[in-house]
């Protein structure tokens, strides 16, 4: 990893800037507000920054960050594609004060860019989990505490996280009020083929699935059973595991109003992990083309 830090891209601001260009525009520059490729040409008199393009069809002037969750920003370009490389590679996440010591900018800086970054990680499309009849699991997990929920026995004053993750494929997590019946079905009916086979647990909340899942499969962990041939919630489980040693141990504390953005980010990295043959390099850059028609200006501080 330090060898790799040490490339160019990460410290020189011209460097940078090409590679953005490259991820953003492999064919040539794009026009961010009429979409036009033939007519761009870059401005490079004594008077234009770096990077500066003038679209000769809608006549506006522009730089690879417009249009994105880079736009607006003062921070450099290699600063902004250090940090994404420091997210997409550390497999537990990367604290914002980590960031501010490596970057050199203030912790207000660090937490908007980790929050900008995740809005990358964000998926676009990505059709329904299972098509074909692939195995697809389905699990909730519980973390924190409820803003202004008094403590009490089970997990009422939790913050409930939902997951579905296909074998071998992918994992789809939400942030979600309750996990009663009604909520989770919206959830996997939006999500999942209704010909996978769906795996969870004995859970109430999974009864009536039946009705829209035929080939619903389920364990009793209350009864010891975790493993039935094929039929098990482990790959879900194995996912948990990371999400809460990130959010625990990295993290540390995590509001409400943010949760959803860091199971974002738990997400795309595990849709773009190892397994899959995505190395660290292929995953930042795969978060560097999602920063494209997303815009971020939220500005209070939290965690």
């Amino acid at each position: 990893m330090s060898d790799l830090l040490s490339a160019p891209r990460f410290h020189n601001e011209e460097t940078a800037r090409q590679h953005l260009e490259s991820i953003r525009w492999p064919t040539g520059a794009i026009c961010p507000h009429c979409g036009g490729t033939e007519r761009n040409v870059a401005l490079n008199g004594k008077a234009h920054r770096t990077g500066l393009y003038f679209c000769g069809d809608c006549r506006e002037q522009f730089t690879v960050t417009v249009g994105t969750v880079f736009e607006r920003s003062k921070i450099p370009i290699h600063k902004w594609i250090l940090a994404t490389h420091l997210m997409c590679a550390s497999k537990k996440g990367i604290a914002s004060k980590q960031i501010e010591r490596m970057l050199e900018v203030t912790y207000k800086t660090a937490w908007f860019m980790s929050h900008r970054i995740r809005e990358a990680m964000k998926p676009t499309g990505g059709g329904l989990l299972g098509s074909g009849g692939n195995p697809v699991e389905a699990d909730e997990t519980y973390i924190g505490n409820k803003p202004g929920v008094a403590k009490r026995a089970g997990y009422a004053h939790k913050e409930a996280i939902f997951s579905l993750v296909e074998r071998e494929g992918s994992v789809r997590s939400f942030h979600v009020t309750d996990v009663k019946a009604e909520t989770l079905k919206a959830k996997l009916l939006a999500n999942v083929d209704t010909k996978a086979r769906l795996m969870t647990d004995k859970g109430g909340q999974y009864r009536k699935t039946k009705n829209f899942f035929p080939k619903h499969e389920q364990v009793d962990h209350g009864a010891g059973e975790y493993v039935r041939g094929s039929v098990h919630t482990n790959t879900i489980e194995g996912f948990f595991s990371i999400f809460k040693r990130g959010i625990y141990g990295t993290y540390q504390h995590v509001s409400s109003q943010h949760l959803g953005r860091y199971t974002t980010e738990f997400d795309f990295r595990y849709n773009n992990r190892a397994a899959l043959g995505v190395d660290d390099t292929q995953r930042s850059d795969a978060a560097l083309k999602g920063i494209s028609g997303k815009r971020l200006t939220y500005r209070r501080i939290g965690a």
